[in-house]
């Protein structure tokens, strides 16, 4: 992460507190993606949606190697996944708790 060089460790704290504040308000999957398209460029996008992946992957016991022909993220990468999914602040265990009842859905506005 890059923090502004001027802004206090409290300040950034605020800021992304205030950051998880505006996607904690939105009420659908389709808010969430509209805020994510609005917020990051098409390849921070793509790199959250890779790691995403990832997570799943690796919940059905994938090695490593099979993840990344499956997915072209790279290995450091799928090991830093795994490393959080394990031992980070239980926010992949938890979506994923979450997001294993709901329905599937691929469809969606795509301007």
């Amino acid at each position: 992460m890059k923090p502004n060089r001027h802004d206090s460790s409290r300040k950034q704290r605020r800021d992304e507190v205030a950051l998880c504040q505006a996607v904690a308000s939105l009420e659908s999957a389709e808010e969430v993606r509209n805020f994510l398209r609005d917020l990051c460029t098409p390849a921070e996008l793509q790199a959250l949606i890779d790691r995403w992946q990832v997570v799943a992957l690796l919940r059905e016991d994938l090695p490593y190697r099979r993840i990344h022909e499956l997915t072209g993220v790279s290995v450091t990468t799928i090991g830093r996944v795994a490393r959080f999914l394990n031992d980070g602040f239980g926010g992949y265990a938890l979506a994923l708790e979450r997001t294993r009842s709901l329905p599937a859905s691929g469809s969606g506005n795509s301007h």
